[in-house]
């Protein structure tokens, strides 16, 4: 059912000089708001339809415009909507919003485009992170599985679970509320095991390739450690194929944590050029090791850089994806099988990138898959299996039926909440507050 709101507005294109710029209205009565303003009269319009015209206010021409109109429901978010295309010049738009807001309309707040489209069951909640996903994408890889969800595909991984969870809540009320019915399917503690066992497998899958859609779409942090002067900057510039990091024969030049980007296997590598770890009483030097310690803490994978083979370890990296690299490898005469040797200075470091994608592990079928691939879903997903494994305990202690119902409505809340159906969710902080002011 068409919610009625009050018409919202917003530039929905960068406010810089440009050839055109695009306001996006929307909202109950904004056609009556527009058409006392434009030169043709838009009330007539049944669907979507484009008018060339003038807006003026007391005969004083603001702009020429291209006006779109849309019809409800036929429209991005479900209501009356119009865009308007103006020259390209910010002042235009101010003095057309300022406008119709002084007419009734008012600014719409991030996202709120996108959050009456989803309120006005245009798209589902899914499919609504993914507008903001696919805006904020960096690679062709990370756009390619956004689209997924944009299309409503990553959706249709969830939705049977909940069919599933569902019809299991069903048969386990019938036989609370109807045990003396002889003719409706008994559902033993051994039933249950099994639905619940056969959708916790199906989460851990859903779980495995969100996590990869989550490295395609987002990126590994990768910091580059070692001692001073170990050639950790020659090897961020030889990476990013650029001179960003300060490179110089005085050991620890780098003070400050220097960051670079690129793209290895389609995968967003954010390179983090660190301090040389070393005792120093030099303050400012401390400053930086402090600061390589906070780098290695958030990193995803950690590059050790060393010029020369030996066991030694600068700083604690347990638990830590750590490929270990002997640089200036032009330098080093006798070398073995066990390490990975590299010269960043005369940019030889195939090897390494190909380690990279190595311990980086993600599969071909990742990149061309559907996956819950952002940080809440995941989320979401972990909380049902921890609720899964919960409820399969207390089937172990042959918990009684009626009280087994609570941590199985658990279950269905969190599918709920991952599909946007659940009440509890805090929609506009939590999701559309993200979003660009006029998506």
């Amino acid at each position: 059912m068409l919610i009625n709101m009050k018409p919202i507005i917003a530039l929905a294109t960068s406010p810089i000089k440009s050839a055109i710029h695009m306001i996006r209205i929307s909202g109950d009565n904004c056609f009556n708001i527009v058409n006392k303003f434009f030169s043709i009269n838009i009330l007539k319009d049944k669907k979507r339809t484009v008018h060339v015209g003038c807006i003026k206010n007391n005969n004083k021409l603001i702009d020429q415009v291209v006006v779109i109109t849309y019809k409800n429901p036929h429209s991005y978010t479900g209501e009356d909507s119009i865009e308007i295309m103006t020259h390209g010049n910010i002042l235009i738009d101010k003095e057309i919003i300022s406008l119709f807001i002084k007419n009734g309309m008012r600014m719409a707040t991030n996202g709120e485009f996108t959050m009456r489209a989803y309120l006005n069951k245009k798209i589902d909640i899914i499919q609504a992170e993914a507008i903001n996903d696919l805006i904020n994408a960096t690679t062709n890889e990370a756009k390619n599985i956004i689209t997924y969800a944009l299309n409503g595909e990553t959706s249709k991984l969830i939705k049977p679970i909940k069919t599933q969870i569902l019809d299991l809540i069903s048969n386990i009320e019938v036989n609370i509320d109807y045990p003396e019915y002889k003719d409706i399917e008994v559902v033993t503690y051994k039933k249950i095991n099994k639905e619940l066992k056969d959708i916790k497998n199906k989460i851990d899958k859903l779980i495995i390739n969100g996590e990869q859609g989550l490295i395609i779409k987002e990126g590994i942090k990768v910091a580059i450690i070692g001692k001073p002067n170990v050639g950790k900057s020659t090897l961020l510039n030889a990476l990013i194929k650029e001179d960003k990091a300060i490179v110089t024969n005085i050991p620890g030049t780098t003070r400050d944590i220097v960051e670079g980007d690129l793209q290895i296997g389609g995968i967003p590598i954010h390179l983090l050029d660190t301090a040389g770890i070393r005792l120093s009483k030099n303050k400012i030097e401390s400053i930086g090791v402090n600061k390589t310690l906070k780098a290695i803490k958030d990193a995803d994978l950690i590059i050790y850089v060393k010029d020369k083979v030996n066991n030694e370890k600068i700083v604690n990296l347990n638990n830590k994806n750590v490929i270990e690299v002997i640089n200036k490898s032009d330098l080093i005469k006798n070398k073995d099988n066990k390490h990975l040797y590299i010269s960043a200075k005369k940019k030889n470091i195939n090897a390494l990138i190909t380690k990279i994608k190595k311990v980086v592990g993600i599969s071909d079928v990742a990149f061309n898959h559907p996956c819950l691939a952002n940080a809440r879903e995941l989320a979401l997903l972990k909380r049902i299996n921890k609720s899964i494994d919960e409820t399969l305990i207390e089937l172990k202690k042959k918990t009684p039926l009626d009280l087994l119902m609570v941590h199985i409505d658990e279950i269905l809340n969190l599918i709920l909440e991952i599909l946007g159906e659940s009440n509890t969710t805090d929609l506009s902080k939590e999701i559309f507050s993200r979003f660009c002011v006029g998506k």
